[in-house]
């Protein structure tokens, strides 16, 4: 298990709220040898304690997904560089972040009207508590993709939360990189998103 002890988080608690603020996971499985990695909408079932997904069916990554296959589901939440400058100790530059690492069996929904069920409840989540937008059963456009989709749940194994946030020093400096972090997170990105949409 890496990276160190102090930088291992097991409390699932605290997992569970980063997979909920941050939902987009890689869904990653094995193909003959070679590791498919997805990148999709994920959420977590609370009554069930199980993730619950759905992956277009076109995509090759599906052919590993069988019953009881065994898959792992990162979940990436805020990442920042820690400069010395912000240490009241003498220290080196790093990277600081939170990870969660699931591993877990795959259980196929192959029901459409289930299907439909977790498409309705992960909008849903998305939506948030405003819930600007309701997906209803009858909706048509959902009625013709369900057949392009594959519904999956993933019973986890296995836990792994890695939150590297400067614990191995003083805590004023845990403190201090605390709000690099914080700052990290609500940086401006309008020039980048500009960049990635238009050449």
């Amino acid at each position: 298990m890496y990276p160190p002890k102090y930088h291992q988080e097991d409390d699932i608690k605290k997992m569970i709220t980063v997979i909920e603020e941050y939902p987009l996971g890689m869904l990653v499985s094995v193909l003959d040898g070679k590791p498919l990695v997805t990148h999709i909408p994920i959420i977590y079932n609370h009554k069930i304690r199980k993730l619950v997904a759905h992956i277009d069916k076109y995509n090759p990554q599906v052919a590993t997904l069988k019953d009881r296959a065994e898959v792992t589901v990162i979940f990436s939440g805020p990442d920042a560089y820690i400069s010395p400058s912000i240490y009241t100790t003498t220290q080196l530059p790093t990277w600081n972040y939170i990870f969660v690492h699931l591993t877990g069996t795959i259980t196929l929904i192959n029901d459409k009207e289930e299907a439909k069920k977790t498409m309705i409840a992960m909008t849903e989540f998305l939506e948030g508590k405003e819930q600007k937008f309701v997906l209803t059963p009858d909706n048509k456009r959902m009625e013709g993709a369900i057949n392009y989709i594959q519904a999956f749940e993933i019973e986890i194994t296995h836990w792994e939360g890695k939150f590297k946030l400067s614990q191995d020093k003083v805590i004023q400096d845990q403190l201090n990189a605390k709000e690099v972090l914080k700052e990290s997170a609500k940086r401006d990105i309008d020039d980048f998103v500009e960049k990635m949409y238009f050449k």
